[in-house]
């Protein structure tokens, strides 16, 4: 059983406990669940805007502690502050070092949340309101195409975005009228190797109205360059910025050298 297997079995079992201590009525009572919510794609199109889905994340299956010491608030923040399209933070704790609070402290923020996490049944779209989220995650390699699509249309019936994250040209049957905005993770999730050129090719057989968000092993100027150069609206990048022992700052640095490439 490979590393994401072990997650998803772990998940199914959280997820019914969960259900178990906050059935959905008590889920639909929360301050944050009928609240608008904020779109992602209109974000990633503001021109005033970098493009960027910057990551909040203590740790990963394969990397350990990437930062177990950084502070949500002044890290996100710092993101919304200088440009950010978006912040995604992680959930999940048992694998990421995340949780449901972590997003709730950062909702003041005028940007969309990402509640990045392993969604695969109806209950954790229902949580990702109740918690603030303006987005969720959708792991191909985790659904079947039917199980998308549902998910999907739940969270559009909900006012929440998705984001469709693909792997391989096997993927594509995941695509569907409830998922516009569609990631390709340049990291394999089963060997954790990164091919931008993999990633490229697959782009172009995504539908022509899709808005392209490229994933993971992005820790260059140049690399976002090619990725617009190619169709691509977003780039999600939290190792680059969380592996700095301050992450806030790392973003700013980032965010300087685009901007003055784009100037010359």
């Amino acid at each position: 059983m490979n590393i994401l297997d072990t997650i998803v079995a772990a998940k199914r079992k959280e997820v019914e406990e969960r259900k178990s201590r906050q059935p959905l009525d008590l889920l639909e009572r929360k301050e944050h669940f009928h609240r608008t919510t904020f779109s992602l794609a209109e974000f990633l199109k503001d021109p005033s805007k970098t493009g960027i889905i910057a990551e909040f994340k203590r740790k990963s299956p394969s990397k350990g502690i990437i930062n177990g010491t950084a502070d949500l608030w002044e890290v996100t923040a710092a993101y919304a502050r200088l440009g950010a399209s978006a912040i995604s933070i992680l959930t999940d704790e048992e694998f990421f070092g995340g949780s449901s609070q972590d997003l709730m402290d950062a909702r003041s923020l005028n940007i969309p949340l990402l509640r990045k996490d392993f969604i695969i049944d109806p209950y954790q779209i229902y949580e990702a309101r109740a918690i603030g989220a303006d987005v969720i995650l959708l792991i191909a390699a985790c659904l079947t195409p039917e199980e998308t699509r549902k998910l999907a249309m739940l969270a559009a019936e909900m006012q929440l975005s998705v984001l469709l994250e693909l792997h391989d040209e096997e993927e594509l049957g995941h695509v569907n009228e409830f998922t516009p905005i569609i990631g390709i993770n340049n990291r394999n999730l089963k060997t954790f190797e990164v091919n931008i050129e993999k990633s490229l090719e697959m782009a172009s057989k995504l539908p022509p109205h899709a808005i392209k968000v490229a994933e993971s092993g992005i820790d260059k100027i140049a690399t976002i360059q090619l990725f617009r150069e190619n169709g691509f609206d977003g780039f999600l990048i939290g190792e680059q910025f969380m592996k700095a022992a301050d992450p806030a700052k790392a973003f700013e640095l980032f965010i300087q050298e685009l901007k003055s490439n784009k100037l010359g």
